[in-house]
């Protein structure tokens, strides 16, 4: 798909008609990341300076930061028509996260000045991007309360409905996903470490929430798995 048809399903580029996403686009620079490919998988770092906003056009790309020890927390992961840099590109302040692609990602660059200009002439635009950066910190906020106050199960429970429901694809036993690599990655997403994961997992087989194989997880009872989440009704 062109980065313009990409630019509408943005929601703060989606106020502008298809002409203006063009002439957009054709002032961005697109990028290609990939983490099999030998090229770097690092789309940009914590704390770097930030000189423009990021598009996603193909692809998966995750944020995240890194602690001291270097374990990561992966803050969210994004895909096609949603963007990256918002809040250091308008407070000049380094990135708040590291970005790097999941698999393979092509991405649109956006100049700073392009969408300064942009919010300049037409307000909207810039009101449209405040609310998207709102969204984003209630967001962080929920992220911050499962980390504090859920128990690793219950975060990894949650995380599992939250994947079937995305990704999941029904089978005769139940809803199937695929894990989002390995237990490293799985811990990455909830705030644990690989060994808790793990345990987890196999306690959840043996209570008979899901099956696992390897990295596809099926489902079984949905509703339990809710309650444990603290998600009535799934």
């Amino acid at each position: 798909m062109a980065p313009p048809d990409i630019l509408g399903q943005v929601p703060y580029f989606r106020l502008l008609s298809p002409h203006e996403r063009a002439a957009l686009a054709r002032r961005g620079r697109e990028r290609v990341f990939s983490a099999d490919g030998g090229r770097d998988a690092s789309i940009f770092t914590e704390g770097k300076p930030c000189d423009g906003l990021w598009v996603v056009l193909e692809g998966r790309v995750k944020v995240f930061r890194l602690s001291a020890r270097g374990r990561a927390q992966v803050l969210h992961t994004e895909g096609p028509g949603t963007t990256l840099g918002e809040v250091p590109l308008f407070d000049r302040g380094g990135y708040v996260a590291s970005a790097s692609a999941v698999g393979r990602a092509r991405l649109l660059w956006l100049p700073r000045a392009e969408v300064e200009a942009l919010c300049r002439r037409r307000p909207e635009v810039a009101l449209a991007i405040i609310a998207t950066i709102a969204r984003r910190v209630r967001a962080f906020a929920a992220l911050a309360g499962d980390l504090a106050f859920r128990e690793v199960h219950e975060r990894l429970a949650l995380f599992l409905l939250e994947e079937t429901r995305r990704l999941g694809q029904p089978t005769p036993r139940g809803l199937e996903v695929i894990l989002p690599g390995t237990r490293d990655d799985v811990a990455a997403h909830i705030g644990t470490v690989r060994e808790l994961v793990s345990r987890s997992l196999a306690r959840m087989q043996r209570e008979g929430l899901l099956a696992l194989r390897g990295r596809r997880v099926v489902l079984l009872d949905v509703g339990r798995l809710a309650a444990l989440a603290g998600r009535e009704g799934g």
